[in-house]
């Protein structure tokens, strides 16, 4: 699962530096922003069949590769 959501976040973000530091932060990094988000949730859905209600997500939640690898294992 955990290199489906890092193959999913790095398609989102453009970049293979979410694979090569779990800790950077996507959005001071300006990796990810609010569409960004949605994205990566629709990906999510629909590569993995995990839905999550973006109203529910804290942005801290899932702020790096880490935490969002976290956030949807939990999930999934």
């Amino acid at each position: 699962m955990k290199d489906k959501i890092l193959d999913i976040l790095e398609e989102i973000c453009g970049t293979d530096e979410v694979k090569e530091n779990l800790d950077i932060n996507l959005f001071e990094e300006g990796l990810m922003d609010s569409l960004g988000m949605i994205e990566l949730f629709i990906e999510f859905e629909e590569k993995l069949g995990i839905k999550v209600q973006l109203t529910t997500v804290e942005k801290d939640e899932i702020s790096t590769p880490q935490k969002i690898i976290e956030f949807i294992s939990q999930r999934g």
